[in-house]
């Protein structure tokens, strides 16, 4: 009962003082993503497409809670089309953006990397059709997000929110 007994404090001990950091001061990481729904278009919307995107981050600074602030950038491209009768108007969107996120590193689960942040972007609008006049403008979108590693340099992603695409998944590429 006592080697049962030791066994299980030293386990107990490991569990609770391991501090699998998946996203670190200094840790780089590239997504690429397919994106599903988004808020550029509008109830007329008669379809859009699967928005593909890039994104660039570097973990930035440390900050109580634990975690880590990231900076970095992100590249979108995504159509929207509205059929009538006699004709059609398609929106071309390609989003430029700047993104922060803070990265959870509390809950202590190996391969997970959670987070959330906001995006200040400016959408370039490629406008073909009749119905209105409209142009490129800035724009800002809030997500929150996961990664499970894979491997040390390869995850997968998933990140929910508004603004590009209502859902992001992809690959992401840590360095």
């Amino acid at each position: 009962m006592k080697k049962h007994s030791t066994l299980f404090a030293i386990l107990f001990f490991t569990i609770t003082t391991l501090s699998a950091q998946e996203f670190q001061k200094g840790t780089n990481v590239i997504n690429a993503g397919i994106g599903l729904g988004g808020a550029y278009g509008s109830y007329t919307t008669s379809s859009q497409s699967i928005g593909l995107s890039a994104s660039y981050e570097r973990g930035i600074w440390e900050v109580p809670g634990p975690g880590v602030v990231s900076l970095g950038g992100f590249l979108g491209f995504k159509t929207y089309d509205y059929d009538y009768v006699g004709g059609r108007d398609r929106w071309r969107y390609t989003v430029i953006g700047v993104r922060g996120a803070y990265h959870y590193n509390g809950l202590n689960v190996e391969n997970l990397d959670l987070y959330g942040g906001a995006m200040v972007s400016y959408r370039i609008l490629s406008y073909n059709g009749s119905t209105g006049s409209y142009g490129s403008r800035p724009g800002a979108s809030g997500f929150v997000g996961a990664r499970w590693f894979f491997t040390d340099g390869i995850a997968a992603f998933a990140e929910a929110g508004y603004g590009f695409a209502f859902l992001s998944v992809g690959v992401s590429f840590r360095f």
